[in-house]
C-alpha cells in the first residue's frame, strides 16, 4: 500500500512538471514563458563590487542582485541568478540561456542593434586609472599606443580601443588592478563606483584616478525581437515604480553611497 502511495505521489509530481514544461513551451512571449516557468534567469558576474559580488560569508549580493530581485518580484516569479564571466553574459542573453542580465550593462546604440533594452535605471561615471607613479597618462588622448586592461566587449574596452589603446582582456576588476600595479598594462577605464569599492578594500593599492567622465546609462538587456517586448514593458513599469517610490534611490545609496538614478 505504501509503495502504491509513493508511486501516486511520483506520478503527480511528474505530471505537474510535464504540465509546467508544456505550458512554458506553448508560451508565445518571453513574459508568458517566464511566468509559466515561475522563475526569471538573471545573468551576472558575481565578481564586480558593488554591482554583483560575494560578501565575506560567500553570499551573492550587490546592487544589481537586489534590482534583479525587485524585477522578479514585480513579475510574480522567483529570481534565479546565473553567474558567468562578463564575456558570456550578453552572448547568453542572445542565445536565450538567460532571460535578462543585471550587471551594470551600459546601453549603447551599437548594443541596441542586437538586444532589447529597458529604460536606464542608473547613470554612471567612468574613471581613467593609472599606476600611482605614472605621470604620462592624464586624458583619454594619452591612451593612444598604450596598453589597458578590460573585460572583452565591455563599454570600457570599446572606449579604450576608440582612444587608440591596445586592450588586454581580463575577466575581473581584481585582475585588472593586479596587472596595472605590476606594470603589465598602463591604464584602465572602469566604473567609478567599482574603483572606489576596490580602493576601500585595498587602501594600499598603488593606483590613482586621473580623470572622471560620464559613462553610459545602465539598463537591462534581453533578447532582441517582438517576443520580449511585453517583458520589456513590464520591466520598465517595475523600474519606474521603484523610481517613483524611492526604492531605486534607496538601493543606490546603500551600495554606491549616492543616488545614481538621476541623469545629471
Amino acid at each position: 500500500m505504501k509503495e502504491k502511495t509513493k508511486m501516486k505521489k511520483l506520478v503527480a509530481v511528474l505530471m505537474a512538471l510535464f504540465m509546467l514544461t508544456a505550458s512554458a513551451a506553448m508560451a508565445e512571449t518571453a513574459l508568458e514563458e517566464i511566468q509559466a516557468r515561475g522563475t526569471l534567469t538573471i545573468a551576472m558576474e558575481g565578481a564586480w563590487q558593488p554591482w554583483t559580488y560575494h560578501d565575506e560569508s560567500g553570499t551573492l549580493t550587490g546592487f544589481d542582485v537586489e534590482v534583479g530581485a525587485l524585477i522578479a518580484e514585480g513579475l510574480g516569479v522567483t529570481p534565479e541568478y546565473m553567474e558567468t564571466a562578463w564575456d558570456g553574459i550578453l552572448a547568453g542573453v542572445d542565445s536565450g540561456r538567460f532571460d535578462i542580465a543585471c550587471n551594470g550593462v551600459g546601453y549603447t546604440e551599437k548594443r541596441a542593434e542586437s538586444y532589447n533594452f529597458s529604460t536606464p535605471y542608473v547613470y554612471t561615471e567612468m574613471v581613467l586609472v593609472v599606476r600611482a607613479d605614472n605621470e604620462d597618462i592624464k586624458s583619454l588622448d594619452d591612451l593612444k599606443g598604450k596598453k589597458t586592461a578590460n573585460s572583452p566587449n565591455s563599454t570600457y574596452a570599446m572606449r579604450s580601443e576608440a582612444a587608440g589603446a591596445e586592450v588586454v582582456y581580463v575577466d575581473t576588476l581584481g585582475e585588472t588592478m593586479e596587472m596595472l600595479q605590476q606594470g603589465r598594462v598602463e591604464a584602465t577605464l572602469n566604473a567609478k563606483d567599482s574603483v572606489d569599492a576596490y580602493l576601500a578594500e585595498h587602501p594600499e593599492a598603488q593606483i590613482k584616478v586621473v580623470l572622471s567622465v560620464a559613462g553610459e546609462p545602465v539598463a537591462i538587456p534581453m533578447q532582441k525581437g517582438e517576443r520580449t517586448e511585453t517583458l520589456m514593458e513590464e520591466i520598465n513599469r517595475i523600474l519606474e515604480e521603484a523610481r517613483q517610490n524611492g526604492k531605486l534611490a534607496e538601493l543606490s545609496n546603500k551600495y554606491f553611497g549616492r543616488d545614481l538614478t538621476k541623469e545629471e
